[in-house]
């Protein structure tokens, strides 16, 4: 008896919900109609492409994209995909890519915004001037590049050569050994303004009597950043990781102008990868299920992106 009460207790707790929810949802309906077109574009613009590709990864697909040709092959295309060596190739060049690119990137940004947090004469101008790699197109700036690598009309090459650091100009782009590292390089001059936009937000909420507390009390610049500054920082740094990572992850612009995945694959990324297996090779199924392993770390990405941003909430609600 003691069970069958329970359970019609639980069950009589969830009805209650559900009518709970109904009862808000008819409540705001007129609410819901105002953001219904937008959700109906969402539908279409992202619901939509997402269920097309992981229906195409289960499917061989003509060259045509004929949709009525295609041949049902279950996990064939992600077992294709796994047990390729380019796959593994290109998986540790997208790790080093995005690790290196975000570790750099966050470092130079904090550097940045440590030294702009103080009072100097043209503090302002220098600002600006560290935030033109991030506002400049993306496009145009690995053009720009393209050129300084240049291994006959590049500026950075005729300079090693004048001051005596080479013999001759350094093949950076068309060498396999050198291509990764000289797109990280880009990368992180384009991204570090982001993280130093980021962190010197975060140190306007350091107060400046911890400083000068701490400064009172003997301590160095060394132990003021640590036990001061950086325990301030841990919330907006953990935000801005993550955002690096992401778009290092999903990063297509720059070692795609720049390089095309060349030489011989040695620039390839995951994006860039898929990229090539879909529209330069046309194996939409092979493609589709590679997206939807990058679809699946995404969001991983983004669960944790969530976590960081809602942990403040969480702290001050448990507090």
């Amino acid at each position: 008896m003691s069970i069958a009460t329970g359970q019609a207790t639980v069950m009589a707790g969830i009805t209650r919900k559900r009518r709970g929810i109904l009862s808000r949802i008819i409540a705001h309906r007129t609410d819901y109609l105002y953001v219904l077109p937008a959700l109906i574009v969402m539908l279409v613009v992202i619901a939509f492409p997402i269920y097309y590709t992981i229906e195409l990864s289960f499917f061989r697909t003509p060259p045509n994209l004929q949709m009525r040709d295609k041949i049902w092959t279950g996990f064939s295309n992600y077992s294709t995909v796994l047990n390729s060596s380019v796959f593994h190739e290109v998986t540790i060049q997208t790790i080093i890519w995005t690790l290196a690119s975000t570790f750099f990137a966050f470092l130079l940004g904090l550097g940045a915004a440590l030294a702009l947090h103080r009072e100097f004469v043209g503090r302002g101008l220098l600002r600006a001037l560290l935030l033109i790699p991030y506002v400049i197109s993306a496009v145009a700036a690995s053009y720009v590049w393209k050129w300084l690598y240049h291994s006959d009309f590049g500026v950075i090459g005729a300079l090693a050569v004048q001051l005596g650091i080479t013999s001759e100009p350094i093949n950076f782009l068309d060498n396999r050994q050198t291509v990764l590292a000289s797109l990280i390089v880009v990368n992180i001059w384009k991204e570090f303004s982001f993280a130093m936009v980021m962190l010197m937000a975060g140190l306007q909420t350091v107060p400046d009597q911890l400083h000068r507390a701490a400064q009172v009390d003997g301590a160095n610049t060394w132990d003021r950043f640590w036990h001061v500054t950086f325990p301030h920082l841990k919330g907006v740094s953990m935000v801005t990781i993550l955002l690096l990572m992401v778009a290092n992850f999903n990063s297509f612009i720059i070692p795609f102008v720049m390089t095309g995945g060349g030489p011989a694959d040695a620039s390839h990324i995951w994006i860039t990868h898929i990229y090539q297996l879909a529209f330069g090779r046309q194996q939409w199924g092979v493609a589709s299920a590679y997206a939807v392993i990058l679809f699946i770390v995404m969001m991983a990405f983004g669960y944790f992106y969530v976590k960081a941003l809602t942990r403040g909430d969480e702290d001050r609600a448990g507090g």
